[in-house]
């Protein structure tokens, strides 16, 4: 069966551009004109990833976002005033995989729902199955400073046993910060293995999402123990690891 992609905007014009163009693409889509018509929607007939328009009449994309990332792991793409990089950094903070500046070309818009949902079908989420690997080679589990991220589940667990919500975004952030733990990685190296792309020259997405990782990690942010900034470097995971195949 075909992916399934809802949009939620207020502009019935564009919905109907979107919808038209997405689905001779080859996507099934739903439309939602607001909050109410979204979780209508996902009571439905859950999509695989949700377009969602930050200017919505009543509750906004912002709150919309944060409300979807505290219960579920749907791939989220914004949508932004052009220019306007408050809402870009807020909306990486509530935890969307990806965003798009308005006005924009829907080839760019198909380029980005095809990029995430890789992404998030490569890490086991937005349903898709995932078969236990036994002798291929590939890291089920990461243990780490008392912490222990399943790569199969996607859950990061405390040493109580107690599962902290990871967002899409930030659980490939930390198993590319793991894989590569004790070699510095740049911004473009961890933005490309987060969100497929590279870093423009005032971007700020990976630095927000390390932000939100030490936040979900408990660590000090003036002195983390974890995830170290390497200044004009990038980042680097310096807790020694175990890891489970």
């Amino acid at each position: 069966m075909n992916d399934h992609v809802l949009i939620v905007d207020d502009d019935p014009e564009l919905r109907a551009l979107l919808a038209d163009y997405l689905g001779r693409n080859g996507l099934r889509v739903s439309e939602a004109e607001d909050g109410a018509g979204l979780r209508n929607a996902l009571e439905v007939e859950p999509p695989d990833l949700v377009i969602l328009d930050v200017m919505l009449p009543g509750e906004d994309g912002l709150s919309l976002c944060r409300n979807l990332r505290a219960h579920s792991t749907l791939p989220v793409i914004m949508l932004t005033a052009r220019g306007d990089d408050t809402d870009r950094i807020v909306g990486l903070e509530m935890g969307a995989d990806d965003y798009l500046p308005k006005p924009f070309n829907p080839r760019e818009l198909l380029a980005r729902i095809n990029s995430v949902l890789r992404r998030t079908r490569g890490t086991g989420e937005a349903g898709a199955a995932v078969t236990p690997p036994h002798s291929d080679g590939r890291v089920r589990r990461y243990r780490f400073a008392g912490w222990l991220l399943d790569a199969e589940l996607r859950q990061l667990v405390d040493a109580d046993g107690v599962v902290v919500p990871l967002g899409s975004a930030e659980f490939r952030l930390l198993r590319a910060l793991l894989e590569h733990a004790g070699r510095p990685q740049t911004r473009d190296q961890l933005l490309d293995a987060t969100q497929g792309r590279e870093a423009g020259p005032f971007d700020r997405s990976i630095d927000m999402l390390i932000s939100r990782l030490r936040r979900r990690l408990r660590e000090d942010p003036k002195e983390p123990a974890i995830i170290r900034t390497l200044r004009n470097e990038g980042y680097v995971l310096v807790a020694p690891i175990t890891r489970e195949f």
